[in-house]
């Protein structure tokens, strides 16, 4: 993504506009925008004007709002973002709308160097552990990859059983002794709050990967900004969308995360579809209701009707003990039949991933594989930026990044996947 491309994205995002009102708020045509907010590699781009800028640049000083007292604005973002004088990341509740904003900005800056154009190492000597005590391979490998795309190193560890942790030794204990080998740690854990118990061992930054049916504060940043992205190319807000939440609601820590983090915007319409036994908790639904938003709760995919956003989600049989799931029959799975009777051609359709593609899953269906509306794969692209930027944030060395930037020297390719859409990428 190019300077231009950033500051205006940022712009748009600061004054809570579309692509038409922001357009018509700075006296031009919305051709002219879009031609500005294309890679500088297309034909069609076009230089903004320095007066456009400018005078950008005067619209933000005095009209770009801010719920953030001036003293708080003017701190670090480490500091703003972070846990108790610590730079950890831990849970969504750390964040004000400013800061997540903020940090989404940091984020548009990566974009270059996670699409393999340019290339940063501000990261350089610095040594990542990822602790993964809990299987996965997408949310390891995404944050691998980011850390490296900084030009840090990696030591990874997966499972209980070959740490030491199998042998009795205590997570302080752990991450004490990870703490002197290693400059900044993610852990994955199947229990909840454990995340926390190595932040509090350590001064070295500790971000989580996942605590059981808690939170993964990271996914929940992802799907926000894919959101965020999305609807710019729409010519939609994140304030009063409609976002559908479905399937495993009580288990399933990417959603408890993602409704937290919708909440901090304005007059949003959820609609929570879910089996009987797998409703949102009551404590999230409180905590939500709070702020304002409509809360509608359902066991039928007809509630569907008219959601800006569909974000499925998987049955965490993992984390089941003995309860039966009721309800949750063949007919609940999202599905390319569904979709065209309930959504129109702007609606989007997430999943945290991964998800079951096997003949007769309960799960989103691989028939809305062609499907434009389908976004889970610009989601899971969007996780590397994201956490490069986290990583810049708690390691402070995000405001070096822009200006560290050289050109890869090898050649990428235009889309990643061969079904890519051809906006992938582009906005």
């Amino acid at each position: 993504m190019s300077a231009q491309q950033t500051f205006l994205r940022d712009a748009m995002r600061r004054l809570n506009m579309t692509r038409d009102s922001f357009a018509e708020r700075i006296g031009v045509r919305r051709r002219a925008l879009d031609t500005w907010l294309l890679p500088e590699d297309s034909s069609e781009y076009r230089t903004m004007p320095s007066i456009v800028e400018k005078f950008v640049g005067e619209i933000l000083g005095r009209e770009a709002p801010s719920s953030e007292s001036t003293q708080s604005a003017h701190k670090p973002l480490r500091e703003r973002m972070g846990l108790d004088g610590k730079p950890h990341l831990i849970s969504v509740d750390q964040f004000s709308r400013d800061s997540l904003e903020a940090l989404f900005h940091v984020a548009d800056i990566m974009q270059p160097i996670a699409r393999r154009q340019k290339i940063s190492r501000v990261l350089e000597g610095a040594v990542l552990g990822n602790l993964f005590f809990e299987a996965s391979t997408r949310t390891r490998v995404s944050f691998g990859a980011a850390f490296c795309r900084l030009g840090g190193s990696v030591c990874d560890t997966t499972g209980f059983t070959f740490s030491s942790m199998a042998k009795g030794e205590s997570i302080y204990d752990t991450s004490r002794v990870m703490s002197g080998y290693v400059d900044a740690l993610v852990v994955r854990h199947p229990e909840k709050g454990s995340v926390a118990e190595f932040a509090r061992a350590t001064n070295i930054p500790v971000i989580n990967g996942g605590d059981g049916p808690g939170e993964h504060p990271s996914q929940a940043i992802l799907d926000l900004y894919t959101i965020g992205r999305e609807f710019s190319r729409l010519g939609k807000l994140v304030d009063g969308a409609h976002v559908a939440m479905v399937g495993d609601l009580r288990y399933g820590r990417t959603v408890h995360s993602l409704i937290k983090l919708l909440a901090l915007y304005r007059g949003l319409k959820f609609t929570l579809i879910s089996p009987p036994s797998l409703e949102m908790p009551t404590y999230i639904l409180d905590q939500i209701s709070q702020n304002g938003h409509v809360i509608a709760q359902s066991h039928s995919l007809a509630d569907l009707k008219g959601a800006d956003v569909v974000y499925a989600t998987r049955i965490q049989k993992e984390r089941f003990a003995d309860e039966a799931i009721e309800g949750y029959t063949p007919d609940f799975q999202i599905n390319e039949a569904l979709i065209n009777q309930y959504c129109d051609a702007r609606t989007i359709i997430m999943h945290p991933l991964p998800r079951d593609s096997r003949p007769g899953a309960n799960d989103l269906s691989t028939d809305l594989n062609h499907d434009p509306r389908l976004a889970i794969f610009r989601q899971t692209d969007n996780g590397i930026p994201v956490r490069m930027a986290i990583f810049a944030i708690l390691l402070g060395v995000d405001k070096q990044v822009q200006h560290s930037m050289r050109d890869a020297a090898w050649r990428s390719p235009s889309h990643i996947g061969p079904d890519d859409a051809l906006f992938d990428g582009l906005d």
